[in-house]
C-alpha cells in the first residue's frame, strides 16, 4: 500500500529531477512544502529552518546545548589565560570589599542629632559625637563645606549700594515701627527689597565734629579710615557676609588685622596703611585666606567703598560699629574664662569710639574727598603689584626722609 503523504508524478520519473523520491515527503510542520531535511533526534520530515526550529523545542535547545558543550570541552585555557582571569578576579573580589567597608565604616548623624536638624535648632561643635567631630573636620579639610555655602556677594557691589539714601543728620531715611508688629507678609516684603541688602545707618542723628572734640581733626582720620575700611571687607569676606553667627570671632579677626584699632597704630600715608594691611593678610593666621591676592582684592573692595561715597561709608562703618557692639553683649554673656578678657573690652570700647568718631567726621566730608582717596589707594596697591614680583612684603614706618616704605625681605 502506497503512503498517503507520498505523490507519485509518473510512473518513472525523470533522472533529471532535482527532487529524489524521498524529497516527495510533504513537511510534518507546515504541511504545505515537500520536505528536504529530517530532525537527527527525532527523525521528523521538514522543509525549513523555521520549521525545524518550531517543529520540537526540546529538540532545538538540546541541540544547542550538545553544541555549545562540545565547544566549551574542546577550548583547553593555557597558564597565561588561566593566570590572567584569576587576576582580574582577585581585583573585582577586593574592589567589592572596599566598597562594603567604606559603606560600614561611613559614620552617620546620631538620632539625637538628627532631631535638633529637624526641629530647626542650632548645633554646636561640642554637640556633635566623636564620630561626628571627625566627619565634620575631613569635610572642612577636603573642602566639601565650602562647596555647599553659596558664594557671597558684598553688599557695596550690589546696584542698590549706589541708591543709599540717608538724611542730612545721617540717620536712615525710613525708621523701624516701635512698639507695632509687622506682618509677616509686609516683613518678608520688607526684606525682599533691594535697599535691606545695605546696612542700615544711625539710628540717631550724628553730631558735629565741633560736639565731640574741641580741637582740629587729626589730616590722618583719611589713612585710618584705609586701615579700618580694609580690616572690615576683610572680615566679612572671611566670614561670607555673616559675622553675626560669631560676632566675638569676627571682632578678634578685626582688631588683628586693622593696626589702627587693634595696636592704636598711627599709619601716616596710604602706602603705610595698605602695607601693614596686606602684612597682616600674609601672616600666618590668615595665610590659608588666599594670601596676597586675596589682599589685593580686599583693597579693591576699599575702592569700591570711596566710590560710592559717604554715605555708603557711614553705613560700612555704622556696620563695623554694631559688630563690636555684638561682641561686648557676647563677651559680657560668657563666663570669665580669658585672663586677657578686661584687655580686649578695653580694646573694644576705643575701637567703638574710634568708629564712631570717624563716622561723624565722614559724614562731614565733600564727596571729593572719596575720589581722591580712591585714587590715592588705587596707586598704591598698583605699586605694591609692582614691587611685590615673587617675595614678601613688609612695610615700615616712613621717616622724614621719606624712606621706601616698602621693601623686599
Amino acid at each position: 500500500m502506497e503512503d498517503p503523504n507520498t505523490i507519485a508524478t509518473s510512473e518513472n520519473p525523470s533522472t533529471s529531477s532535482q527532487f529524489s523520491s524521498s524529497s516527495r515527503v510533504i513537511c510534518r510542520v507546515c504541511q504545505k512544502q515537500f520536505s528536504q531535511y529530517t530532525c537527527p533526534r527525532c527523525n521528523t520530515r521538514y522543509c525549513s529552518l523555521h520549521c525545524y526550529k518550531s517543529h520540537s523545542l526540546r529538540c532545538t535547545e538540546s541541540f544547542m546545548r550538545d553544541n555549545v558543550v562540545d565547544e566549551l570541552k574542546q577550548l583547553r585555557p593555557d597558564e597565561e589565560s588561566k593566570k590572567k582571569m584569576l587576576e582580574i578576579l582577585k581585583r573585582f573580589h577586593a574592589e567589592d570589599e572596599e566598597e562594603d567597608s567604606m559603606d560600614e565604616d561611613e559614620p552617620t548623624l546620631s538620632e539625637e542629632t538628627i532631631q535638633k536638624v529637624l526641629s530647626g535648632g542650632d548645633i554646636n561643635f561640642d554637640d556633635l559625637t566623636v564620630e561626628e567631630k571627625k566627619l565634620f573636620q575631613r569635610a572642612m579639610a577636603s573642602g566639601e563645606l565650602s562647596k555647599m555655602i553659596e558664594p557671597w556677594e558684598p553688599w557695596w557691589l550690589k546696584p542698590s549700594a549706589r541708591t543709599i539714601s540717608l538724611s542730612r543728620e545721617g540717620t536712615r531715611l525710613i525708621q523701624p515701627i516701635v512698639g507695632e508688629e509687622i506682618s509677616s507678609s509686609n516683613a518678608g516684603d520688607f526684606e525682599n527689597k533691594p535697599e535691606s541688602d545695605v546696612p542700615a545707618g544711625p539710628e540717631a542723628p550724628l553730631p558735629p565734629l565741633s560736639r565731640l572734640t574741641s580741637a582740629e581733626p587729626s589730616p590722618l582720620l583719611a589713612i585710618h579710615l584705609v586701615d579700618i575700611l580694609y580690616s572690615y571687607c576683610f572680615t566679612l569676606r572671611l566670614y561670607n557676609g555673616d559675622w553675626q553667627s560669631d560676632a566675638c570671632g569676627a571682632v578678634m579677626v578685626i582688631l588683628s588685622v586693622s593696626s589702627v584699632l587693634g595696636q592704636a597704630a598711627q599709619p601716616e600715608s596710604v602706602l603705610e596703611a595698605v602695607s601693614c594691611c596686606l602684612e597682616q593678610t600674609c601672616s600666618p593666621a590668615f595665610r590659608h585666606v588666599g594670601g596676597l591676592q586675596f589682599g589685593f582684592a580686599v583693597v579693591d573692595d576699599v575702592m569700591s567703598l570711596f566710590s560710592l561715597g559717604g554715605v555708603a561709608l557711614v553705613c560700612a562703618l555704622c556696620d563695623l560699629q554694631r559688630l563690636i557692639q555684638a561682641a561686648e553683649r557676647e563677651l559680657k554673656s560668657e563666663k570669665p574664662r580669658k585672663a586677657n578678657r578686661t584687655e580686649v573690652k578695653s580694646k573694644l570700647k576705643a575701637a567703638e569710639r574710634k568708629i564712631y568718631f570717624i563716622m561723624c567726621w565722614a559724614h562731614e566730608q565733600p564727596e571729593e574727598v572719596w575720589s581722591s582717596l580712591s585714587a590715592l589707594v588705587k596707586a598704591e596697591k598698583a605699586s605694591a603689584m609692582e614691587c611685590q614680583g615673587n617675595r614678601p612684603l613688609k612695610a615700615e614706618k616712613p621717616n622724614n626722609k621719606s624712606k621706601t616704605l616698602i621693601e623686599e625681605v
